[in-house]
């Protein structure tokens, strides 16, 4: 009977393990990392944060390999990898914590996730789809101190927890269909303006085709419909009329675009 009461217990603990790593995996649990929520209107600053986290190597990275409409040049990443290591190295010897203000948590997450993509990449060059890579968002290969995210993680576990939707303009899965890569680093400085930028951008783009009756809009809406809300509520059309110079009828039905999973290579 003892015997039998072990070998339950051991069985429990194992099961429960196995469902947390498969929910950190899922990026439904932060694995421990701080998330803030945005709070009424975001503002860009620098002040009331414990840190100023230093991404000038990221900048520059992303001013020399990626251009104006987003198309990255991987082969240039992968001859400056000792550049983008080191700039990795330096966020994942960082310790995110409440000290932080949501403005450098942002700019820190959204950063990491889109060069930790771009590595991913790297490492697997050439490639002619990310979905070609085993557990491209689920394995844990992000690290911060003593902890090994995943992609998906730092996506769904953090940064979608935020309170601030124009991530998903900002954070780029290396495809056609994606939000393009802004060729610049994310800072707390300028965070509010860049999020702006990339939404309206985006909207705007190519990657959506709106009209007031008939919008043929990106899948990302579709992959994260309630996360795209008005005064609480989940209303994809009217979050798009915030930002789209051409406004969706309220009657009209959203139609999504087929989404393109082949690189974004220059």
């Amino acid at each position: 009977m003892k015997l039998l009461k072990i070998s339950i217990t051991i069985l429990i603990v194992a099961v429960t393990l196995q469902s947390c790593n498969l929910l950190s995996a899922a990026g439904i649990i932060s694995q421990g990392q701080p998330v803030k929520q945005v709070e009424g209107t975001l503002t860009s600053t620098t002040a009331n944060s414990a840190v100023n986290v230093d991404h000038s190597l990221w900048n520059s990275l992303l001013k020399k390999h990626v251009k104006n409409n987003g198309l990255v040049s991987y082969n240039g990443f992968k001859k400056d990898k000792t550049t983008l290591d080191s700039y990795l190295d330096q966020l994942a010897n960082l310790d995110p914590s409440n000290k932080w203000s949501v403005q450098e948590l942002l700019a820190y997450y959204i950063n990491l996730y889109n060069a930790e993509t771009v590595k991913l990449i790297v490492e697997n060059y050439p490639t002619k789809s990310i979905k070609n890579i085993k557990g491209a968002w689920t394995e844990g290969r992000v690290t911060i101190g003593n902890r090994e995210l995943s992609l998906g993680g730092i996506e769904n576990g953090i940064l979608r927890k935020m309170n601030e939707p124009r991530i998903h303009f900002a954070i780029n899965c290396a495809s056609i269909s994606c939000p393009k890569l802004l060729n610049e680093a994310y800072t707390a400085a300028k965070i509010n303006e860049q999020l702006e930028k990339v939404t309206v951008d985006f909207i705007n783009g190519n990657k959506n085709d709106i009209n007031a009756t008939n919008p043929k809009i990106s899948s990302i809406f579709k992959f994260y419909p309630k996360d795209f809300k008005i005064d609480g509520a989940q209303n994809i059309a009217e979050y798009i009329n915030k930002y789209s110079s051409v406004k969706i009828n309220n009657d009209a039905t959203l139609n999504y675009k087929e989404y393109n999973w082949n690189l974004n290579e220059q």
